[in-house]
């Protein structure tokens, strides 16, 4: 039946609205997760050392060859 079934996903739909957490992001975490997990990166990029600047000496290129001809 038709009817049945729209009625049976409209409750369905309904049932999963009323699961949601007005305090989760749009991640799926909690706004305390979202603190925690940023301040676990700030502290991960503290310990990092500093990038490492490219040399100015441009590195070896392989010899041409000439075509065999």
């Amino acid at each position: 039946m038709p009817g049945m079934r729209s009625l049976t996903l409209a409750l369905l739909l309904l049932a999963c609205a009323a699961c949601s957490d007005a305090n989760r992001t749009a991640g799926g975490v909690s706004e305390g997760e979202a603190d925690a997990l940023d301040q676990a990166a700030e502290m991960l990029d503290g310990q990092n050392p500093p990038p490492v600047a490219p040399s100015a000496q441009p590195s070896p290129q392989p010899a041409a060859t000439k075509p065999a001809g």
